[in-house]
């Protein structure tokens, strides 16, 4: 019995020490050494992706920057109060308060006369001409509103604030330099004594731009707004989506649901997807010779306009359409066939619903694309000076991206904030779309358990 016993503690001890063995093997040396040259490589790699979004973040953060505070100080605006006399003799000689007379009447003058009896001593053609250009022309008809909208103004003596010019406005918010020679400022030593003379009687002060949203582009900068272009980019946008997203979701529908395969439809999708990298300005040549040209479309209107946009962002909504319909299970599908559901039943009733959510982002991820693009609107004539707000898509306008190209190439210098501001709305409005589509998303998506 001893023997057997003596045997299979050697065969142990033999087992124990052949273990021991090959934990001191160098081949297993070499496979940690390998894995923590991999963890270290891994932290690395990780640490690298960190560093490049902290660049991005970064270089984000220092544009955003740069834009607010060249923008926001076109949010708000100079204006002067002045006594206004509104006298019969200029406005109305006659006396019968006929709408063409008040219409046409001289407002500049009554203005003018203010200032004049401010500074009384000021006299000679050339030195009133500098203390005019305090004001804005803008004054002439913001006094012409006020009387034809009620003609009870006429004879009486007011104080109303008054719209400054782009210079006044830009001494008023810091950014003439006084030190610079007079012949290098756009003021004249005379006028920043004036406006100082004004600033001491408490007669200048800073508002809330809220023309700056509600009015048309203007050779002046102090009168120009983003108001025309907001509304011609509602209009272009509207007449995009109405025709894109239901062509978009019927194609996408067609194509993954129903379409046999085949080459014709092989073909039909590579166009599609090689559609969607044609750079934007190749559809605005196609409106240009299609729209304008062949059928006669009224130009620099947003129905030329959607149309266009509504070429350019069709194979997205179809490509981004398909991408979710291949995201829904396919036993939803066996279930629904199962069940002896058709074809048209599956799709609208259990394979649509799953889908919209994925359909709904693509779709206004496309929107906010057309609603960046300048190159295809250039084409069709909407880089034109459109003053008027427009009142349908029938109407000449502009759009934000356009708007911004226009006052990116003035010369005057007060554009320059008006050009940062309308960016910040663009921006604004972009990031507005893209979280209404993570909200539709989150809204119309349903879990499949």
């Amino acid at each position: 019995m001893s023997e057997p016993m003596v045997a299979g503690g050697e065969i142990k001890a033999a087992e124990s020490a052949e273990r021991a063995s090959r934990r001191k093997m160098p081949g297993r040396d070499q496979r940690r050494h390998r894995l923590g040259k991999r963890l270290k490589a891994e932290r690395r790699f990780r640490l690298a992706c960190l560093a490049a979004v902290g660049v991005g973040l970064a270089f984000l953060v220092a544009l955003f920057t740069d834009v607010i505070l060249e923008a926001h100080s076109a949010f708000f605006q100079t204006q002067v109060e002045m006594e206004i006399f509104f006298d019969p003799a200029v406005i109305d000689p006659a006396g019968d308060r006929e709408s063409q007379a008040l219409i046409s009447a001289d407002y500049a003058q009554l203005w003018r006369q203010a200032l004049r009896e401010r500074f009384p001593e000021v006299s000679g053609r050339r030195d009133r001409r500098e203390l005019y250009g305090l004001l804005s022309a803008g004054a002439t008809y913001e006094l012409q509103r006020m009387v034809t909208s009620d003609p009870t103004w006429i004879g009486q003596r007011v104080t109303l604030a008054l719209r400054a010019s782009d210079e006044l406005d830009w001494l008023v918010k810091g950014r003439v330099d006084r030190a610079l020679p007079e012949s290098e400022r756009q003021l004249s030593d005379r006028q920043i004594a004036w406006a100082d003379a004004l600033r001491a009687d408490g007669r200048v002060e800073r508002r809330f731009n809220a023309a700056f949203f509600t009015t048309g582009d203007s050779r002046d900068p102090e009168l120009a707004g983003i108001g025309g272009a907001i509304v011609g980019s509602f209009y272009t946008l509207l007449i995009t989506l109405l025709i894109a997203f239901p062509l978009g979701v019927a194609t996408a529908i067609y194509l993954q649901e129903f379409a046999p395969r085949s080459r014709w439809i092989d073909l039909i999708e590579v166009n599609i997807n090689n559609l969607a990298a044609v750079p934007s300005i190749v559809f605005g040549l196609l409106g240009l010779a299609v729209f304008l040209n062949l059928f006669g479309m009224p130009r620099s209107a947003p129905l030329v306009g959607g149309l266009v946009l509504s070429l350019m962002t069709l194979p997205v909504i179809i490509i981004a359409g398909r991408a979710a319909l291949q995201a829904v299970p396919p036993s939803i599908r066996e279930a629904a066939y199962g069940l002896g559901a058709t074809p048209l039943q599956v799709t609208a009733h259990h394979v649509l619903p799953l889908a919209l959510p994925g359909m709904l982002t693509g779709a206004i991820i496309g929107m906010a694309r057309a609603l960046g693009e300048t190159a295809p609107l250039l084409m069709i004539g909407m880089v034109a000076f459109i003053v008027d707000v427009p009142k349908g898509p029938l109407d000449p306008s502009t759009v934000l991206p356009v708007q911004v190209y226009l006052w990116a190439d003035s010369p005057e210098r007060a554009f320059a904030e008006k050009t940062s501001a309308a960016i910040l709305c663009l921006l604004l409005f972009l990031i507005l779309m893209n979280g209404g589509a993570v909200w539709l998303r989150q809204k119309t998506e349903k879990r499949i358990r």
